[in-house]
């Protein structure tokens, strides 16, 4: 006997598919949109607070800026992109590959463009184009760009320590001065014990969600411990070292690019590059964040806060340019750069 299909149920199944597809796009878009359109309150609402006289300083900032420095600070942000383009090689040769440097770094470029419109993105394209032009499996390419970041994350956190140690007495007092010295201890007795909690809950529970965050820090550990059996592990970490402190230096050198922010404390510098870093990791780039992010942070310096939006804005503003630049050509390049061997 022929089955007799049902309409009803093969709408229903059909308007199910369409709404999960929906709130998938919803979501995705949700998560590109919101945090670009609270980084612009952001900005309006630091600058709606300047007063007429303060917008023109800035301004003025702007024009009396030497962009020499500039364009030298963006340079070392390129030879940094070079210097992790060499260091995949490391990671990827005890999986027996060896892409061309100039495939590696115009997907470095590619992913940092592509970060830039939607957030995270950047290490699948990276993968994605070294398995199209260089045949590396995208699975083992993500991997190690997995285990990359883990140690990108190390760095930013060693630093982020350097920072405090260098700066704690001002750091230390400026808090107390806004929060009582009693509600910080308190503070930091709560997020002990929610972390213990955490691991409790992490140990004894059998739901989905503990089993995917035990999957998660599997998947960390692992990634560190592969970085660990290298066979150029030194070298490895040398380039990593290499590719922080080049970080650093560009953020260091663009100081000297208005006269206000010339010569300042070195442990300003780290803890204000700490903070900027921060903003571009876990935001579209540090749309909108990063220029109050570093205003703010100066401030507690004693640094005006219209030369430290101003700053902010030159270091981000030189930065997208160079990634716009730089990922646009290689988005070019690439396709003609590997013809031959296609």
């Amino acid at each position: 006997m022929p089955k007799i299909s049902n309409p009803h149920w093969s709408f229903q199944t059909k308007k199910t598919t369409y709404l999960l597809s929906l709130n998938k796009s919803l979501s995705k878009f949700l998560q590109i949109v919101l945090p670009m359109a609270l980084g612009i309150f952001l900005m309006w609402y630091v600058y709606s607070q300047y007063t007429p006289e303060q917008r023109d300083e800035v301004f003025s900032q702007f024009k009396n800026a030497n962009y020499g420095i500039v364009v030298l600070a963006v340079l070392m942000s390129a030879l940094s992109h070079v210097v992790r383009a060499y260091r995949w090689n490391f990671m990827l040769a005890p999986l027996g590959y060896k892409p061309r440097l100039a495939n590696n770094f115009m997907a470095v470029c590619v992913a940092y463009l592509m970060n830039l419109f939607i957030p995270k993105s950047g290490e699948i394209s990276r993968a994605a184009v070294l398995n199209k032009y260089e045949k590396v499996p995208f699975e083992e390419g993500f991997g190690t760009i997995v285990s990359e970041r883990i140690v990108d994350l190390i760095f930013l956190l060693l630093f982020t320590l350097v920072a405090l140690f260098l700066q704690f007495d001002l750091l230390y007092e400026y808090l107390t001065d806004i929060v009582p010295i009693k509600k910080i201890g308190l503070s930091i007795g709560v997020l002990v014990l929610l972390f213990g909690l955490f691991l409790l809950f992490l140990k004894y529970s059998k739901g989905a969600i503990s089993n995917k965050i035990k999957g998660l820090v599997s998947g960390l550990k692992a990634g560190v411990f592969s970085i660990l059996k290298m066979e150029k592990k030194g070298l490895f970490i040398l380039h990593s070292l290499l590719i922080w402190l080049l970080y650093i230096s560009s953020f260091y050198v663009s100081t000297y690019a208005l006269e206000e922010t010339t010569g300042i404390d070195i442990g300003i510098i780290i803890i204000t590059f700490v903070v900027g870093s921060f903003t571009f990791a876990f935001t579209n780039s540090g749309f909108g964040y990063y220029q109050v992010a570093i205003a703010g942070i100066l401030l507690v310096f004693g640094i005006p806060e219209t030369v430290g939006t101003a700053l902010g804005w030159i270091v981000w503003a030189s930065n997208i340019f160079y990634i716009l630049l730089s990922g646009g050509i290689s988005f070019i390049l690439l396709p003609i750069y590997n013809r031959k061997k296609l």
